[in-house]
């Protein structure tokens, strides 16, 4: 058995990060003109891999911010259940001081265990990592060597988690930037481990204004 590279990407910048406004599978933004910089730098970054497999989420800026690796002769899938967790009737709302003292208390009942838990309409930890974990197994028994993979950041934190053995309560220790990416390695005898991590590619301050 062959070691294989899972790079698992989260997306460019939307409108909704640059404003502070609540954003999970509900809203499906398209990355802005920072996004579509910060993709075009990692493609940069990571144009030498020879990719065997691209997946990205039902969210149309998971798509766009990987767009460059979409070539005729590889493979490529959507799979809804790599989409980020639902934010429920916050979805589309600014955070403002109320909502962003609920998001907090949300994380501290999440990080004390209370994984259950969710918002309105929304999505628990737990629920989320059945289905990231059902996306995951389902990318790994496809095969290939190098396989890209473009996600969200609640969802990136939850899958390190599931796929490396930490309690779901530690999954904020996992960091998230626009297209920052984590490179998983499933070695020999079938662990995954985290072989790096690579923030968010620099960008030029006068191509943003």
């Amino acid at each position: 058995m062959r070691t294989k590279k899972i790079y698992v990407v989260r997306h460019g910048q939307t409108d909704y990060n640059l404003k502070g406004v609540v954003q999970g599978s509900g809203i499906d933004a398209p990355i802005n003109s920072t996004g579509r910089l910060q993709a075009a730098a990692f493609y940069e970054d990571f144009k030498g891999i020879p990719f065997d497999h691209i997946y990205f989420s039902g969210l149309i800026r998971t798509k766009q911010s990987i767009a460059k690796f979409l070539k005729p002769e590889i493979p490529q899938e959507q799979l809804v259940d790599l989409n980020e967790i639902s934010w429920g009737n916050y979805e589309g709302l600014p955070m403002d001081h109320n909502e962003n003292q609920y998001y907090l208390d949300m994380l501290g009942r999440w990080s004390s265990g209370e994984l259950g838990h969710k918002i309105d309409g929304g999505e628990s930890p737990l629920e989320v990592a059945k289905r990231l974990n059902r996306a995951f197994q389902y990318i790994l028994g496809k095969g290939g060597e190098n396989i890209l993979v473009c996600m969200h950041g609640r969802a990136i934190r939850i899958l390190m988690t599931v796929v490396l053995g930490y309690d779901l309560r530690y999954m904020d220790v996992f960091r998230h930037e626009n297209l920052c990416c984590y490179v998983l390695e499933e070695k020999e005898d079938g662990g995954i481990y985290l072989d790096s991590y690579h923030p968010s590619p620099s960008i030029m301050k006068e191509d943003i204004e």
